[in-house]
């Protein structure tokens, strides 16, 4: 997974480059007019979040800063004769809940998943990652530039799970131990979210809220994954 996100983060470094490498090379010689079709429609979006779950039970204890990160491309399509337009993309989404004094028991075998109270770690984290496709129909004060003036956005997101997995940290005889179990069963191979966001130029905020379960139908919770957080977006 980590190879994956690197893998993206150099396409988007790459790209930036190339873009304005070329910008500035045809500067002298491109009219007004012809510049503003090159400029920035928000093609790459790379945010952080603190993540967090609604509807828990009682018994289920969230801690800490859980966070999540998110780094998506996109594509736009401005709609003619106004202010907005349509993005479709592509990317990485990841989420990781910290939990206290609890655990997920993933070894075991039936459909319901269980969280059992646990001191052995000093801490632990609940792990999921999407592939995801986001669509928003966007606002531009600017509609030239992306990158100048007040934005708003609102749409929906698609994924698919990747990676589910839980890891926990303790210290035992003195020495840092690391224990990582990976386990799909339990979790929506699916999930649907809807998306908001507003912000001044490259940066603002978002919030995401899912429409979608974190756990399957069978696993007897209604966990609601949601996220606030702040973005950064250009190119």
């Amino acid at each position: 997974m980590k190879k994956l996100i690197f893998t993206l983060c150099l396409l988007g470094v790459t790209y930036g480059l190339f873009a304005q490498e070329n910008t500035g090379a045809a500067g002298a010689i491109m009219t007004k007019a012809t510049q503003s079709k090159g400029i920035s429609r928000d093609f790459l979006m790379i945010q952080l979040s603190y993540d967090g779950w609604a509807s828990t039970p009682t018994d289920v204890n969230t801690k800490g800063l859980s966070r999540g990160f998110n780094m998506y491309f996109m594509y736009d399509f401005p709609i003619k004769k106004t202010n907005l337009s349509v993005a479709a993309g592509l990317g990485v989404g990841s989420s990781n809940v910290f939990l206290r004094n609890q655990k997920i028991d993933m070894q075991n075998t039936s459909s319901t998943v269980k969280f059992v109270a646990t001191d052995e770690y000093k801490k632990y984290k609940v792990s999921t990652t999407y592939l995801d496709i986001p669509l928003e129909l966007r606002y531009y004060s600017d509609k030239e530039n992306a990158n100048k003036g007040f934005k708003a956005a609102l749409g929906v997101k698609v994924g698919t799970l990747l990676n589910a997995h839980t890891k926990g940290k303790n210290s035992l005889g003195g020495d840092r131990n690391i224990i990582k179990e990976q386990n799909k069963r339990y979790f929506n191979s699916w999930r649907y979210a809807g998306t908001a966001r507003i912000g001044y130029g490259p940066v603002g905020l978002f919030g995401t809220y899912s429409f979608s379960k974190l756990f399957k139908d069978n696993s007897g919770l209604d966990i609601t994954p949601y996220s606030v957080g702040i973005y950064l977006s250009g190119l």
